[in-house]
């Protein structure tokens, strides 16, 4: 496709005016068919919008559910920009000259909507067109748009500011722009040129900026596999939606450039784990997704902790690895077969033979699940004896906007780092207000037999607490110090201060990097 930063300013005037925005389709379309469209069922939207041709009802027909429509009509909808320069952009195709000859859209453009740190967003982004639109298997050069996983690391994504950003394997160029909002200078990597083609029209679309290296908040497009167009270069934060699919050597399918890497089980996730420290700056911080094999006989936490311990080994890396959700070989098998547009109801002895050579492929290694998740790794500003190894599953349901929770987490890290047992009795703490407390005992007893405390925020974690945990939080207002809190309490309940001083600490560094409590001052 084709781009044009002026073409792409009158598209933007005209998509405002038609008021084609995530809310208004929604609305247009009502509740059931904004669902099933979702879903990727067509049929209730097209049901909905059948004898509507208003712009905004138009353009969701034309570029999200792929229909034909008169040029005129589609004219109407962006009267600024004319079919005439969609066409030459390569967003549309024409099947005759004349005004009322149908045309179809042979992209997918559609709003989008998010909030950040920086506020909410309102964009529209352009991309290939799904299966359910194509009515068949994506092609091997398939450039995605917006999906669940975008959502997830855009989310995820610490937003304070920064200087350089890499968004390596930028596809359609999404979380680039989340980066042109609190980054300075914008690098955005991809193997694919049909990709880079997709991000710099989406840069132009909605940044309305011309692509190049010398300003801020400008994005810098390159071609390549990787880190290789980077490869001597630092970043303060780098965020990543890399292949890291776990594909067998031979799936009977295409090798889709956007998740299929080239490598053999889950050495991509374990390379950029151990090596991306090095295209950090002191202080920067990697996010990407990945996969991870669960293996016979070998905890995941064992496998990917040696991923984490050589991280730390070679760059002196935090590393922290989430795992959110968990699936046998069958069930992945499915889930990818399918993402390609094979569906075993067309084409079922292609489906069967992918199946079989996905479950082959992972009992020749012996892996009996595999896990799907995020990664944080982070450079510090100084060399640590022990730094952050955090390898925990997460499977609570917790909001995609936790960013600002993983950099509270980090910062607070930070500051433990540089505090003794000793120096913490000294500092003041406050509860966080979204933590409440739940106690289980038998009816009318004076004790409870179990203490929660849980958290509203963040990643929703709930511990079950001592009594004197229980109250030592309770304190925590700020007014007095940790050291303080503990002597109290030990008057109150007649024990020595040691022993609550002891129990305290044995798990409040754990309290304040989850986010249960936090620095006053």
């Amino acid at each position: 496709m084709r781009t044009s930063p002026e073409i792409a300013s009158t598209l933007r005037a005209d998509l405002e005016n038609a008021r084609y925005d995530v809310l208004n389709v929604e609305n247009q379309l009502g509740d059931v068919a904004s669902a099933a469209l979702q879903r990727g069922h067509l049929g209730p939207a097209t049901d909905a919008l059948e004898s509507l041709d208003d712009p905004l009802a138009t353009l969701t027909k034309v570029f999200l559910l792929g229909q034909d429509v008169p040029a005129d009509q589609l004219q109407r909808a962006i009267p600024q920009t004319t079919v005439d320069a969609v066409t030459d952009l390569g967003l549309i195709a024409r099947q005759g000259q004349g005004e009322s000859d149908a045309v179809r859209a042979v992209v997918d453009l559609r709003p989008y909507a998010a909030s950040d740190a920086s506020g909410d967003v309102n964009w529209w982004v352009a991309a290939d067109q799904g299966e359910e639109v194509r009515r068949g298997p994506l092609g091997a050069d398939h450039v995605l748009g917006v999906g669940g996983a975008a959502k997830t690391l855009a989310g995820i994504t610490v937003r304070d500011q920064r200087k350089r950003a890499l968004d390596l394997g930028t596809g359609s160029g999404i979380q680039a722009l989340h980066l042109s909002r609190h980054c300075e200078q914008i690098v955005a990597t991809d193997i694919s040129q049909r990709a880079l083609d997709f991000a710099r029209f989406n840069t132009q679309l909605n940044l309305g900026s011309i692509v190049g290296s010398t300003g801020p908040n400008e994005i810098d497009l390159r071609q390549g596999s990787f880190f290789e167009p980077v490869s001597r270069e630092t970043f303060d934060l780098i965020v990543s939606n890399p292949p890291f699919v776990i594909s067998p050597p031979d799936s009977h399918l295409p090798n889709y450039e956007y998740r299929d890497g080239g490598m053999r089980g889950d050495e991509l996730v374990k390379d950029f784990v151990t090596g991306i420290g090095q295209y950090l700056s002191p202080g920067g911080v990697a996010q990407f997704l990945g996969n991870w094999e669960h293996r016979v006989d070998e905890p995941w936490e064992e496998r990917v902790g040696q991923w984490a311990d050589e991280a730390a080994e070679r760059f002196g890396c935090d590393v922290w690895i989430v795992q959110r959700e968990v699936q046998d070989p069958a069930e992945y098998a499915e889930t990818w077969i399918t993402d390609g547009g094979c569906d075993p109801r067309r084409d079922a002895e292609t489906f069967q033979a992918a199946h079989r050579a996905w479950r082959q492929d992972f009992a020749d290694r012996g892996v009996e699940a595999v896990g799907f998740g995020y990664v944080v790794i982070r450079r510090p500003h100084w060399a640590r004896t022990t730094p952050l190894r955090l390898i925990e599953q997460v499977t609570t349901a917790t909001p995609r906007a936790l960013g600002l929770h993983i950099l509270a987490a980090l910062e607070a890290e930070d500051r433990l780092a540089t505090l003794s047992d000793v120096d913490l009795l000294d500092e003041h703490l406050v509860t966080a207000s979204d933590v409440t407390e739940e106690r289980y005992g038998p009816p009318g007893a004076s004790d409870p037999s179990m203490i929660f405390l849980t958290q509203g925020a963040g990643y929703g974690r709930s511990h079950q607490v001592s009594t004197i945990l229980a109250a030592f939080f309770g304190a925590c207002d700020g007014d007095l110090s940790v050291g303080q809190i503990c002597s109290a309490l030990a008057q109150i309940l007649n024990v020595e201060a040691s022993s609550v001083i002891a129990e305290v600490l044995a798990e409040l560094r754990h309290f304040i990097r989850e986010g249960f409590v936090n620095f006053a001052r």
